[in-house]
């Protein structure tokens, strides 16, 4: 093992566990003043756990307001959100929802003491005007397991259409303060949700895994997190009690994991093609994970096959292969083909439509692979080319 020079950048206080909900109305009450609740519009406060949750923040002595999300977010959206809130002395930012909801909150929470527009700092589209912070306390708290947003310091904003985008809000004011992680949460979750917020948050532990910034503390984590998702995640999927609450347990742990692992070393061409794909198309963005990620692994290692043999994610890759077959008898080569071929499987078993389902044409990909090089292609393996970007959209079109 190599021991390069790393950092880690700051990661919020966690509390993980089945029923640790209960303990959000205390900490809310703890920064005093009022409280902005920001969840779906019925994730959870369509279910029996809201009416609960509002008496004890009452009991608590919170004054609440809340607001809710549909949809992936917008810059509109958050800057609808700060107007509207500014002068209500927001005390503390509890998001409870999906990725879509905790970028929702992060963005405003980060822009609430300032009430500027979130155009001002986002990434690539917007003014380029640096963050200064603070931001205001947020309590980031997941229904889904997928995206990891409770764990990073990015909010990401989308305007969808033929001149759309999908960037990032990015500073480390964002962070959570705490991320609250409750298995049970995961229990109103359809398992089309499941299927493909799983599938993104294994991509984001696999690609943080042989990231070009990978270290040997992020391995450790990622590697658990794949390991939990074996464990956990096709029980979760199936539904069957009481494996599925084990498998939502591992499943909560491997995307907390993987939205730490992101947030230090990146990701790959996977999460590069999906900004683009999101910004373009209406594909959510675990199915794009989901879809794509058996190509994308194809071709990474093809290409670090013909151009980098030498490349330490050969390895790791193969490593991944053993670890998920649960054959450690094979050889390194036997091991990736045997990686590719499961994932590709589980595309196949888990229903993940395709591309064209979503209106993609081959005629669109040029402009998508130009649009695909940004921040998480940056720490892809191997620099792909454009042709091999565009063969990773072509197997799953």
């Amino acid at each position: 093992m190599q021991f390069k020079p790393f950092s880690i950048s700051r990661l919020p206080r966690i509390s993980y566990g089945r029923g640790r909900l209960s303990e959000v109305p205390a900490l809310t009450a703890s920064y005093g003043g009022n409280a902005l609740l920001v969840t779906g519009k019925q994730s959870f406060c369509g279910t029996e756990r809201w009416p609960s949750f509002i008496e004890s923040l009452e009991m608590q002595g919170v004054r609440w307001l809340h607001v809710t999300v549909s949809g992936e977010p917008s810059p509109e959206l958050v800057d609808l959100t700060v107007n509207r809130f500014c002068d209500e002395t927001i005390a503390v930012v509890v998001g409870i929802g999906g990725g879509s909801v905790l970028d929702a909150a992060k963005a405003i929470a980060g822009l609430l003491p300032h009430g500027n527009s979130v155009m001002d700092h986002l990434e690539g589209v917007g003014r380029n005007i640096p963050y200064r912070g603070p931001s205001i306390p947020f309590i980031a708290v997941p229904t889904t397991a997928g995206t990891g947003s409770e764990a990073t310091k990015n909010s990401v904003l989308s305007v969808q259409g033929p001149e759309g985008f999908k960037k990032s809000f990015r500073d480390e004011c964002l962070i959570p303060e705490y991320a609250v992680i409750d298995p049970d949460l995961l229990e109103s979750c359809p398992r089309d949700l499941i299927a493909a917020d799983g599938m993104d948050a294994f991509t984001q532990l696999l690609e943080s895994y042989v990231s070009l910034k990978a270290n040997p503390f992020i391995d450790a984590l990622a590697w658990s997190g794949m390991t939990a998702f074996k464990e956990g995640f096709f029980a979760a999927w199936e539904g069957q009690e009481p494996e599925a609450a084990n498998g939502r347990a591992a499943m909560a742990y491997a995307s907390l994991l993987s939205g730490i692992t992101l947030a230090q070393v990146g990701l790959g061409s996977v999460h590069g093609l999906a900004s683009p794909l999101g910004a373009f198309f209406p594909i959510p963005h675990g199915v794009v994970c989901g879809t794509m990620v058996a190509a994308a692994t194809e071709i990474n290692i093809q290409a670090m096959q013909a151009r980098e043999p030498d490349n330490p994610a050969l390895a790791k890759y193969a490593q991944v292969g053993r670890l998920l077959t649960g054959r450690n008898d094979i050889g390194d080569s036997s091991a990736r083909d045997s990686l590719i071929a499961l994932l590709a499987e589980w595309s196949e078993t888990l229903q993940l439509p395709r591309l064209g389902n979503y209106g993609i044409r081959e005629a669109d990909f040029a402009k998508i692979v130009a649009n695909s090089r940004g921040s998480s292609m940056q720490t892809n393996p191997i620099v792909l080319t454009d042709t091999e970007i565009e063969s990773i959209l072509q197997r799953r079109l």
